[in-house]
């Protein structure tokens, strides 16, 4: 396998130019980095919300009604923070950053229990220092490969593919046949990112943090020549280069493609001020440039030795720390389709690790965006999922796995 850097595609434009949880601050989806980076006064800075009334501030009005909504807990893992429907499979299979792998099953109540052991177990291959483990999972389309992305005991991030058999107990995989898609070096043991996601067309995308410390000290999320600070789609062969689609990212703590709408959402991590989260048309992706370390959020940060494009992608959302709806690290999600859940058809659900808060960003038709609290907290919130019914669920990273439900 290549190293990472002899191993990658550029862009094909470049925009010019919580022990556990008390310190849940250094965890995967958390926006601090434990040094003391001085930030400028956050202002009035990005899109203030409210939490009374159910709606928000921010531009667009879509059409329709929002609902009122409450969570119902269906399990507890072990620092749950990711969870997927394998295609052709109505189970959903759950990642413990720890390093396990849980194929849940449903009973008629609606809860999911772990259906006997671990469908795979990489806890002596992995380290969960700071920020690291296992962070990302999906499946091929017809669901006879898994997709994992985990931080190995060097603590590099590495992207495997595990082939998916079938026995009288059902699907198993063979740790020992992993085929090692990508490795990169991590300067740092923050800001590894690491989602995964399947697109219609079969491709894996990843989305790599900037390599952590804090103010990205060496630039990677403007260097064209590094995977860090990057929306990447992999090679599948592990023969070919991995392209680098776009850059100026921090940490990519989960995005989403809207394939109704040919949208990307992406939410970022902020460093101490502002977090962010970004629709682009899919179209528009190649050779994006989201602005870190250049902007934090919609507001100019770091100048000099090239950190700041000509002409970043802005974020459509934005909120502070400070002020409503308040926080420190924003989760992305998934966008919803269906109508269960009043008014949130094509929405994106978001919410804010340390707060807590849930919220859905709806777009109107000229591509601004309106937030929406939908009244439920999830402290710990380190992820999303949906199962095969449409049914949304959020993952904390205390453990507790809860469905949105109609109130």
């Amino acid at each position: 396998m290549p190293t990472p850097s002899s191993n990658l595609r550029r862009p094909r434009r470049l925009v010019t130019a919580l022990a556990a949880f008390s310190v849940v601050l250094t965890l995967a989806a958390c926006g601090g980095d434990g040094s003391d980076n001085s930030t400028p006064d956050p202002g009035t800075r990005g899109s203030s919300t409210t939490r009374d009334g159910g709606s928000t501030s921010g531009s667009g009005d879509p059409e329709g009604s929002v609902g009122t909504f409450k969570t119902v807990k269906v399990a507890t893992l072990d620092q749950p923070v990711a969870m997927a429907v394998r295609p052709g499979d109505d189970d959903l299979w759950a990642v413990e950053r720890t390093g396990k792998i849980l194929r849940l099953t449903m009973d008629d109540d609606g809860n999911l229990e772990a259906d006997g052991d671990p469908v795979l177990d990489l806890t002596a291959e992995t380290t969960t220092d700071m920020e690291r483990g296992i962070l990302g999972l999906a499946f091929s389309n017809d669901g006879g490969t898994l997709y994992l992305s985990y931080t190995d005991v060097d603590g590099n991030t590495v992207i495997a593919a595990y082939e998916i058999t079938e026995d009288d107990s059902g699907p198993t995989v063979d740790a020992d046949e992993a085929k090692v898609l990508l490795t990169q070096t991590q300067p740092y043991e923050n800001h590894n990112g690491g989602h995964l996601l399947v697109d219609g067309s079969g491709q894996l995308w990843l989305g790599l943090g900037d390599g952590g410390s804090g103010d990205d000290p060496e630039n990677n999320a403007q260097d064209p020549d590094t995977l860090l600070g990057k929306l990447i789609k992999v090679d599948l062969s592990g023969d070919e280069e991995h392209e680098i689609v776009s850059l100026g990212l921090r940490n990519p703590w989960r995005f989403a493609i809207d394939p109704q709408e040919r949208v990307m959402w992406i939410a970022d991590v902020g460093q101490n001020a502002i977090e962010e989260v970004n629709r682009i048309a899919l179209d528009d992706l190649p050779g994006a440039n989201f602005g870190w370390s250049g902007y934090e959020g919609n507001e100019p940060y770091l100048d000099g030795d090239g950190r700041r494009p000509e002409d970043p992608v802005m974020p459509v959302y934005t909120y502070t720390h400070e002020g409503q709806p308040g926080g420190c690290s924003v989760t992305g999600g998934v966008v919803y389709r269906g109508a269960e859940l009043a008014g949130l058809d094509g929405a994106y659900l978001i919410a804010d690790f340390c707060a807590g808060w849930v919220q859905a960003l709806l777009a109107a038709e000229d591509g601004t965006v309106k937030a929406v609290d939908l009244g439920i907290e999830v402290p710990g919130a380190a992820s999303f999922a949906s199962d095969a019914d449409g049914r949304v669920y959020v993952l904390s990273l205390e453990g507790p796995v809860v469905r949105i439900d109609p109130a």
